[in-house]
Order: C-alpha cells, then sequence, then structure tokens
C-alpha cells in the first residue's frame, strides 16, 4: 500500500486527484499541499517525524514553489519518495529527466492515473531493497535542510519535546521526542543509557566502571549509564560486539 501526497495549485483539480487516488486499491493514504512551499515543509516534517511517502503526485505550475524546483529538491532527497508529474503542460523531457516515474496529461482520465499508480508501486516495490538499514533526519538550519544520517550519530540527548543528536559534525536540535526517537532507532543498534540518552552502540569505544557505575566512551565524551540501564547496555554490547560476559562483568 502506498502512502502519498498530491499537489496542485487548483482546488478543484485537486479535489479531483485526490478523489480518484483515494478510489485506488493500492493508495492507503494521501497528504494534500496547494503550494509548493507548503508541500516542502510537509514532507520535511514528514520525513523528519520517520514517516513513510512512497510518492509526490504534482503540477508544474504552483504557487509559491515551482513544480519543477520542488521536484528538484525531492529528489535530492535521501530516500525512496518518487515524482508523478500531473499537469496540463507538455513538459515530458524535464519530468523524466528527474526520473519521474510517470507523466500525466491533464484533464486526469481515471484509467491513465491507475496506470500511473501501478507504476509507482513497481518503482517502490524495487526499490524495497534499496538502501537498507539507511535513515536520515532532516534538520532546518537557518533556511536549508541538512540531512543526518542514523549511522553519524554518537547519541542522542533529551530536551522536553526535542532531542539533541551529536555527531562528529556538530549538534543538531530535533522537535521529537526521545522515546520516539529510541522507537525509530531502537532496532538499529541504539540503545538507551539513561532516561535522557539514547546511545549508538557503534561508536561506543570503551565500557567501563568508575566509582561503581557504568560508564561508555562515546567519541569525545565520558556518558553516565543508570543502574536501570546497565544490564540492558552491557547486554546489548555483548551480543554486538562479542565481549566475553566475564570480561565486562570484571570492568
Amino acid at each position: 500500500m502506498l502512502r502519498v501526497m498530491a499537489v496542485d495549485g487548483e482546488a478543484s483539480a485537486l479535489s479531483e486527484l485526490v478523489y480518484l487516488l483515494r478510489r485506488n486499491e493500492r493508495i492507503e493514504h494521501v497528504t494534500t499541499a496547494q503550494d509548493g512551499l507548503a508541500a516542502l515543509h510537509m514532507i520535511v516534517t514528514m520525513l523528519g517525524a520517520g514517516e513513510r511517502l512512497d510518492g509526490v503526485f504534482l503540477d508544474v505550475r504552483l504557487p509559491g514553489l515551482d513544480g519543477f524546483e520542488l521536484a528538484k529538491m525531492i529528489v535530492g532527497f535521501p530516500g525512496r519518495t518518487r515524482l508523478v508529474f500531473v499537469t496540463a503542460h507538455d513538459c515530458a523531457v524535464r519530468a523524466f529527466e528527474l526520473e519521474a516515474v510517470d507523466y500525466v496529461l491533464k484533464p486526469v482520465r481515471p484509467e491513465r492515473l491507475a496506470q500511473a499508480v501501478r507504476r509507482l508501486s513497481s518503482a517502490a516495490e524495487a526499490a524495497g531493497g534499496e538502501e537498507e538499514g539507511v535513515d536520515v533526519i532532516p534538520v532546518e538550519l537557518g533556511g536549508r535542510t541538512k540531512f543526518v544520517q542514523r549511522q553519524a550519530v554518537w547519541y542522542a540527548e533529551a530536551y522536553g519535546d526535542y532531542v539533541r543528536l551529536h555527531t562528529v559534525d556538530g549538534t543538531y536540535l530535533v522537535r521529537m521526542p526521545l522515546a520516539a526517537l529510541e522507537r525509530r532507532w531502537g532496532g538499529s543498534g541504539f540503545v538507551r543509557a539513561h532516561r535522557s540518552t539514547l546511545v549508538n552502540a557503534r561508536h561506543v569505544s570503551e565500557l567501563r566502571y568508575d566509582g561503581g557505575r557504568m560508564v561508555l566512551q562515546v567519541g569525545g565524551e565520558v556518558l553516565p549509564v543508570s543502574r536501570r540501564h546497565t544490564r540492558q547496555v552491557r547486554d546489548q554490547l555483548v551480543r554486538r560486539f562479542r565481549v566475553p560476559t566475564s570480561t565486562v562483568g570484571s570492568m
């Protein structure tokens, strides 16, 4: 099932497109936007929250941000979001230069749109094995969007409804509770070391006991492990690096 976005500056055209998409059995969910900037903001927010976006059905002429400019940004995003142009303008060459999976001319015929959805579904299935294990979080930095890869994050700290991601390149503040990030990355080598800290096990260079408490060396930081999470951290590091339990226990 596909999760898609429909973008069109004309309300009537957008309503018709959404109606046809929602009737298609391959479509699970449709998000809408009526201008390019709103669509861009919504896409960044969705990807940042870990939501899947399989495809964007968009017109060429949009208020706020031209459809082709928006398309260039979308194809530059890490991930598997595909493009389907739905427009009255003959711009097929430019559309396929942007690796669009299809190009549908208005007025939209239901059977033609269904064909585009099938092509999008096939492209999404073919991409299923690509970029396995890769995840990114978009971070807004003064009008720019930086994509922080999961594997580049050493650890994350809780700041209320935000988390601060610590990487070799610096730190980034993201609007996301630490619990949500743990659900998203918990199966990818991240372990809760403290109620306010989530650590990437692959960046742990040392585990030791200091004053009876476990601490982790992560990059240039020494992070305490709460007593509540000590066993979980030790067990995960043992499984990941196959450290002999007797060695860990004697630290």
